[in-house]
């Protein structure tokens, strides 16, 4: 049938399109060795992901790379926390810091590929994103959802309180705080999507059911597969308009099994395969404009062996976000050599 083998063409046409555009892309890479938004943590992972060869087999593959270092964040030893919030003034400066680098480098046209670092610093990384690009859509990618508010969180540690300082609807529920005026709200909850939840606390539910954001949690993907997750995720965003991408990927999100040497880990996480799929799936659409890689741990690896399992699945992630197929790739000049 030629109506049959038109469509089968056009999508043929589609995905080289896909897969030579993703091959161009540059990315602008920071690394952000803060972990002030939690209690134990150590600076240490965006030069081991680094070491692991991020930046050579990004280029390997086809991307441009700049490597802008890491930020340089104050170390404030008067912190008292206000209430039960902690390292408040830390973490309030750290991400304002972050969020200016973010600015720095989409003015020079790149993908951000933030290294952390807790999950705290997305609130700089996003909002730096938002600041640059204008109206954007958020892939949360994690076990836990990070959405309780300064008020409502049990252990006061920001890393679990992300999203809510981002979030326009839940300003009403925000206390002021110091170092953290300088912030606007930046993602409203229609354009926000989780994948893998799995830990959820009491607070975060009625969050999450207040303000009907869309959720995938583990039961999402044992029942439906994770190719329709990311289906109907994009769908989704997409349905009002085709704003960037910003995905902020825990690594926790990965079964323990897998990815160890991190802060919170839960039982029953994203398979290997899953979570490259994942990161394969957005940096397809051509709307991917800005990474979080978060929460590698080292300290948390009771081996080496649980270290570099941790470390080079985040190396793995990221290269599927820039054009890294698991069925092989190659540059599109590239030619067969004569005899």
């Amino acid at each position: 049938d030629i109506g049959v083998l038109l469509l089968r063409n056009t999508r043929i046409a589609l995905e080289v399109m896909r897969s030579a555009r993703t091959l161009h892309q540059s990315a602008g890479v920071i690394g952000a060795p803060f972990s002030r938004g939690q209690v134990r943590h150590e600076g240490t992972a965006p030069d081991l992901i680094r070491a692991a060869g991020l930046l050579t087999r990004l280029r390997e593959q086809g991307c441009a790379v700049k490597d802008y270092g890491n930020v340089v964040f104050e170390d404030l030893e008067d912190d008292e926390p206000p209430g039960l919030v902690k390292r408040v003034r830390a973490v309030g400066s750290a991400t304002r810091r972050l969020s200016e680098a973010v600015q720095a480098v989409k003015r020079d046209g790149h993908t951000t590929v933030m290294l952390g670092g807790d999950h705290s610093l997305a609130i700089g990384s996003i909002h730096g994103h938002a600041a640059a690009v204008g109206h954007l859509s958020v892939v949360w990618v994690d076990a836990h959802a990070d959405i309780n508010t300064p008020l409502s969180s049990y252990t006061g540690n920001i890393h679990g309180q992300s999203m809510s300082y981002l979030l326009h609807e839940l300003q009403p529920k925000m206390p002021a705080l110091p170092s953290f005026s300088w912030i606007r709200p930046c993602v409203w909850a229609r354009d926000l999507v989780y994948v893998g939840l799995r830990d959820v606390d009491p607070a975060e539910h009625y969050i999450l059911k207040l303000l009907g954001v869309k959720v995938f949690s583990m039961r999402e993907v044992d029942q439906l597969g994770v190719a329709r997750v990311m289906e109907e995720t994009c769908d989704y965003l997409t349905a009002r308009g085709k704003k960037p991408i910003h995905l902020s990927y825990d690594i926790d999100a990965i079964d323990p099994s897998v990815t160890p040497a991190t802060g919170t880990p839960v039982a029953g996480g994203l398979s290997y395969r899953e979570g490259v799929y994942i990161a394969e799936h957005l940096g397809q659409t051509g709307l991917l404009s800005a990474v979080d890689l978060v929460e590698v741990n080292p300290l948390r690896g009771q081996t080496e062996e649980a270290v570099q399992s941790t470390v080079s699945t985040a190396v793995d992630l990221l290269l599927a976000c820039f054009g890294r197929r698991r069925g092989g790739n190659h540059p599109p000049e590239y030619r067969l050599p004569e005899p």
